[in-house]
């Protein structure tokens, strides 16, 4: 163990006896590996809670229009993402929230997070269910509202590109649209940009088909000063069959309205099937996006675009490296299915310095890879792995969802699940699951320094997350309904759901992920008694000083 760690858990140990609500790794038995080398104070927070909203009750797995009323979201919150308001310490979060009993069959609507010192406020972004919509009809009502992003510009307005759609696994019209929302009071309110009109709308089509919209994002250029200073970007994908376009719109007024939507023109040497599109704006105002390329069969490859003229065109294609991915949905010991392949991240301080975290599946085990760019996506640093974990013969582990986020300062964090730690004996944990590998889940993070010649890494991997949880939870049923969060809409669940991603944010003081946990009872009682362990958001907050950031 290094120096720098040791004088961690001291310091951290110090914290404690006075009282520090910090929380620490679980004590080690005498003689015993860790599973982490350093460790770092840090804190864990549940910032989920019961609120309520319109939702579509469906105990036959199919919502019926017409039928959208007042319900509880106070069941499984999975899938995240969380942004630090410029120069404070003050955040907004955003995740899906699943509606009542009806987790398994995948029904839930966005939701968002006002986190402060003093708690966090939960609340259903209004405009998409019927309740804040005022009306059955469809739309403006939707059936769901899916992935989570918000960004914020330098006057305190947050932003999300949101994607409303009618459930793909029934007959109904449209099949979805693409939408910015934004918000004046910390995601409190929500309120329909570009006059309320969709970036883009499919034609009347039945949700079976093929034509779709998905993967959103949103960056907002907080550049003080910068020519383009909060300039909205929000980049999609339109699937047509087996091919998948990127497009994007931009907002030159906070939101009031876009341009038409484009597609970003890609060779014909990618693809044919282009997703997972993050846009990230650098020192200079730059707009960057990540995007992976899917073929016909082999490896995935990740490609990195630019704009200089505020996304009005895009140039620099970029390959930063291959990568191996499941082809079916789910990793090693799990129904769960896997999430985004990367991350992407530009740095507020040095133009052109550009950060990408990736999963790379060898077949046996994921694990998370990073690469770097000084030139603006010219050129590109060999893949390096980020986890270091030392598993036990015979027995590997992943790695997987990683996230990269760039702070002022030069810092820079990459988050990703973790499976190197044994299930624990916990009554969040499944009797079944006690003593299992590569099964439970925590969330560990590897900071960086880029001091202006690129990031270099700080110690080593470190563990954020207070509990380990297991992902087959929850394993309750309430109503004679499972309450496993389900993409495979069906019951019993045969592919969960812990969502695709998660949040990782870096403001002036610390480093903030907002992640899935099942290890917090909820208030709900299952079917014959006891708590169901929902999946709730945790935010971890941990010191920049803590990580030598």
């Amino acid at each position: 163990m290094s120096r720098r760690a040791r004088a961690r858990i001291l310091s951290a140990l110090a914290a404690v006896a006075l009282g520090s609500s910090l929380a620490l790794l679980p004590a080690t038995a005498i003689g015993a590996t860790p599973a982490w080398a350093s460790s770092v104070p840090f804190t864990n927070r549940v910032v989920s809670s019961p609120t309520v909203g319109g939702g579509f009750p469906d105990p036959s797995g199919s919502p019926v229009p017409g039928t959208c009323a007042r319900g509880s979201f106070d069941a499984n919150h999975s899938e995240s993402w969380l942004a630090v308001q410029p120069g404070t310490e003050t955040i907004v979060g955003s995740s899906k929230f699943f509606f009542d009993r009806y987790s398994t069959f995948y029904n839930f609507y966005l939701g968002s997070y006002a986190i402060g010192r003093g708690g966090a406020s939960n609340d259903i972004v209004q405009g998409y269910d019927c309740t804040t919509t005022g009306t059955q009809a469809m739309p403006p009502t939707w059936t769901n509202v899916t992935d989570p992003n918000v960004d914020f510009d330098t006057k305190g307005r947050a932003y999300m590109t949101t994607l409303p759609f009618n459930a793909y696994w029934t007959n109904l019209h449209p099949n979805g649209a693409i939408d910015v929302s934004y918000s004046d009071d910390l995601g409190g309110h929500w309120v329909k940009g570009n006059g309320g009109q969709d970036l883009e709308k499919s034609p009347d089509e039945s949700s079976f088909s093929l034509k779709f919209e998905d993967k959103q994002w949103i960056a907002v250029n907080h550049i003080p000063g910068n020519a383009y200073q909060d300039h909205v970007y929000a980049m999609w994908t339109m699937f047509k069959g087996a091919a998948g376009e990127i497009r994007v719109a931009v907002s030159r007024d906070r939101g009031q309205t876009f341009s038409p939507e484009a597609r970003v023109s890609l060779p014909q040497s990618v693809g044919p099937k282009n997703t997972y599109v993050y846009p990230a704006i650098d020192a200079a105002g730059t707009v960057y996006a990540s995007f992976v390329a899917f073929p016909s069969n082999g490896p995935a490859t990740i490609y990195v675009t630019r704009s200089t003229d505020d996304g009005q065109t895009w140039t620099q294609f970029s390959r930063v490296a291959t990568t191996g991915y499941l082809t079916t949905c789910c990793l090693p010991n799990t129904t769960f299915r896997d999430g985004i392949t990367e991350s992407f991240a530009a740095s507020p301080t040095y133009p052109g310095h550009l950060y990408l975290a990736w999963e790379d599946w060898d077949g046996r085990q994921m694990d998370v890879k990073f690469s770097q760019s000084t030139d603006g996506g010219a050129t590109w640093s060999p893949p390096a792995v980020v986890n270091d974990n030392v598993d036990a013969a015979g027995v590997p582990t992943d790695q997987f969802q990683p996230e990269v986020a760039a702070g002022p300062g030069g810092a820079v964090a990459v988050g990703f699940y973790d499976r190197r730690q044994a299930c624990p004996a916990d009554p969040s944990v499944l009797p079944a699951d006690v003593g299992r590998r590569d099964w439970c889940i925590d969330t560990s993070l590897q900071a960086y320094r880029d001091s202006g010649a690129g990031a270099a890494a700080v110690d080593r991997n470190v563990r954020i997350s207070s509990y380990s949880w297991d992902p087959q939870n929850p394993a309750q049923t309430l109503g004679g309904i499972g309450q496993m969060a389900c993409s495979g809409v069906d019951d019993p669940c045969t592919e969960s759901f812990i969502g695709d991603y998660f949040g990782l944010a870096i403001s002036g003081g610390n480093v903030y992920a907002l992640m899935v946990s099942t290890h917090y009872a909820s208030d709900v009682r299952a079917d014959g008694g006891g708590p169901i362990y929902y999946q709730q958001q945790v935010l971890a907050t941990v010191p920049r000083a803590a990580l030598g950031l």
